[in-house]
């Protein structure tokens, strides 16, 4: 595979609103480090990433540089866009012309790790295009905008998708280009390589691989580094 060049594109342009406070939950101290230390360093130590792209809000460049930079796989840290689809955009925009696959990740999954990393890519090799989740735990109602349950899906056939997202370079182009000639809007990069009819494999990964979205999975997270450096 010495002519796979992977690029990880670190989103990390989130506005935080969920999380309160000014600060960037990319920028919350976690074990006494910046959040986005976490996520960095397992991409920095999967040896199928070649370069990081990290992608922040304009007023948080300074402060995740500080810290990006001490990573010898970050080649960049870039402004966002007014969404997540632009902000991708802008990250593969400063990949490397060798680039063969994007890895987008959420920066805020601060404990992904490199073994599931590797694992995600292993498969995207193979079919193009692969992601990370786990199999629902809780039973799943669909509701009505009266608040009264629709219909309940086959929990067994229900997945919480996470990321990293991989996918082989010109396919995400062509799949990026048909979403912005359409006007599609999506909450995830699947679903944009899915709306061009590209099936996308789903990898097992970890229920420990939360986002930070609100204080709760501060204190979550806290607690699962913790054990981790015990």
């Amino acid at each position: 595979m010495s002519d796979i060049y992977t690029t990880a594109i670190i989103v990390a342009a989130g506005d935080s609103t969920r999380m309160g406070g000014k600060i960037s939950k990319q920028l919350i101290a976690l074990a006494g480090r910046p959040a986005i230390e976490y996520t960095l360093r397992a991409f920095q130590d999967c040896p199928m990433i070649n370069e990081i792209i990290v992608v922040a809000r304009s007023q948080d460049i300074n402060d995740i540089a500080h810290t990006a930079f001490t990573f010898k796989k970050v080649m960049a840290v870039t402004a966002g866009g007014k969404d997540r689809a632009e902000s991708v955009r802008r990250g593969i925009h400063a990949a490397s012309r060798q680039t063969t696959h994007y890895a987008i990740h959420d920066g805020a999954r601060v404990l992904i790790t490199s073994d599931e990393i590797c694992r995600v890519l292993e498969t995207a090799y193979e079919t193009g295009a692969a992601t990370l989740g786990t199999p629902l735990t809780d039973t799943v109602k669909v509701v009505g905008d009266d608040g009264v349950i629709v219909s309940t899906p086959d929990r067994s056939t229900m997945w919480a998708v996470q990321t990293p997202q991989v996918f082989e370079r010109d396919l995400y182009r062509r799949a990026i280009d048909n979403a912005e000639a359409t006007g599609l809007s999506v909450t995830d990069d699947c679903a944009v390589v899915e709306a061009i009819g590209v099936p996308v494999k789903i990898v097992r990964g970890e229920y420990t691989n939360i986002k930070l979205t609100t204080p709760a999975d501060v204190e979550i997270a806290q607690a699962l580094l913790k054990r981790r450096m015990t």
